[in-house]
């Protein structure tokens, strides 16, 4: 496809197919907020609320008034997400709880603070567009919180008695501090900048998680960067891996920074090649450092968010370097994607597939899957593309 049919396409199924699913039928106009988990024709069939879903849903509705068109309904949910989260999600400890209930009683709260970073964003890119000072100061708070909870040594509760570290947090942040960046400026937090956060996060991401002699990004080493070889250590994520290449990247092109650039190059192809599956198509949820059998038994199933990330992914760098690999692999991914995840008859994508592509589950949300990742996807490519939104979105 040309770019001019990619915008199309990227464009069309925005704003004519995945922003009104979520419009038509995740909104909660009684309690505010809105619900994720839905069936194959929107019907909301578990109304807790994910917390993280909340942050990261104003920052998608916020986002789209920001580029795209300032329709005022699309605002009126950024903010309804954003109050539910002020009046309902803060735990007496100061975290955010993961699980709401419709009336925003809380049900779960999990050990990580990912919540924190979606809050931060979608404050940010509601501060951006309104001038709000409250949200300004929540983005603010919540991304500190963020910090304080996953670097302050002795704060987290230990997944496990074997030392380790995730990637997670770092890449995570890495994204956090961009957008709070972008939409609100370079403060500091913690006496450091964003941009000194995310010069930080990137070094340790390249000196402790890079493994030049397997061609690999870990998810989880040992606190010296060490190789952990155990099923925990040497399980890969593709999708993961691809998404913070895009990261970087993103970091060193907006920052002429052509190291950085090579980093995220360098990460998208070594996992590309761990993560494509030959046989099939498509891109794998896990796969083994020494190529093993991995434990998770849903390894070879193929989510959506991988082939988000992997769409954005494979777009930036061939923007970026120009070699026509990352064209073939733009479209390798955008190809079988198109073509098996999303749903013509009520719209969206479905979330989980066999191996070979068939339908695992007719959900289009759950705790997990919201209005983040594909809108994401297609608002990042069409920036790629050159696509600047305005008024006419028809």
């Amino acid at each position: 496809m040309t770019d001019s049919e990619l915008i199309i396409c990227y464009r069309n199924s925005l704003l004519h197919d995945v922003i009104p699913f979520w419009e038509r039928h995740s909104v909660d106009r009684i309690h505010g907020g809105i619900y994720s988990a839905l069936d194959q024709d929107g019907t909301v069939i578990d109304t807790d609320k994910p917390v993280w879903v909340q942050g990261r849903a104003a920052w998608t509705f916020a986002t789209l008034f920001r580029i795209i068109a300032q329709r005022p309904e699309w605002l009126e949910i950024s903010r309804s997400c954003l109050e539910f989260l002020r009046h309902h999600a803060k735990a007496p400890n100061g975290k955010l709880f993961f699980t709401l209930t419709q009336e925003g009683d809380p049900v779960r709260m999990r050990r990580y603070v990912y919540s924190e970073s979606f809050a931060a964003i979608g404050n940010a890119a509601y501060a951006n567009v309104t001038g709000d000072e409250q949200a300004r100061a929540d983005a603010v708070r919540y991304f500190e919180s963020y910090l304080h909870w996953s670097f302050t040594p002795g704060m987290m509760e230990a997944k496990s008695f074997r030392p380790g570290k995730s990637i997670g947090p770092l890449m995570i942040g890495i994204v956090t501090a961009q957008e709070i960046r972008k939409l609100i400026g370079d403060i500091s937090i913690r006496e450091k900048t964003c941009t000194a956060w995310i010069d930080g996060w990137v070094d340790e991401i390249e000196r402790d998680f890079l493994k030049p002699d397997h061609g690999a990004l870990m998810e989880i080493v040992a606190p010296d960067g060490a190789i952990i070889d155990h099923f925990d250590g040497r399980t890969l994520n593709p999708g993961h891996a691809i998404e913070a290449a895009w990261f970087i990247m993103q970091e060193g092109a907006q920052r002429g920074q052509r190291k950085k650039v090579e980093l995220g190059v360098t990460i998208l192809d070594w996992m590309w090649n761990r993560g494509w599956d030959e046989e099939y198509g498509g891109i794998f949820y896990f796969r083994d450092l020494k190529r093993l059998p991995v434990q998770e038994y849903w390894q070879e199933m193929k989510f959506w968010w991988p082939h988000n990330e992997a769409i954005v992914a494979t777009l930036m760098a061939a923007k970026l370097t120009g070699d026509p690999v990352w064209h073939e692999r733009h479209k390798m991914v955008h190809d079988w994607s198109f073509s098996h995840f999303p749903d013509p008859q009520w719209g969206e994508w479905f979330g989980y597939l066999h191996r070979d592509g068939k339908i695992s589950s007719r959900l289009k949300g759950n705790m997990w899957k919201g209005p983040f990742h594909l809108p994401r996807m297609l608002l990042v490519c069409l920036d790629l593309l050159g696509h600047h939104s305005t008024e006419n979105t028809e």
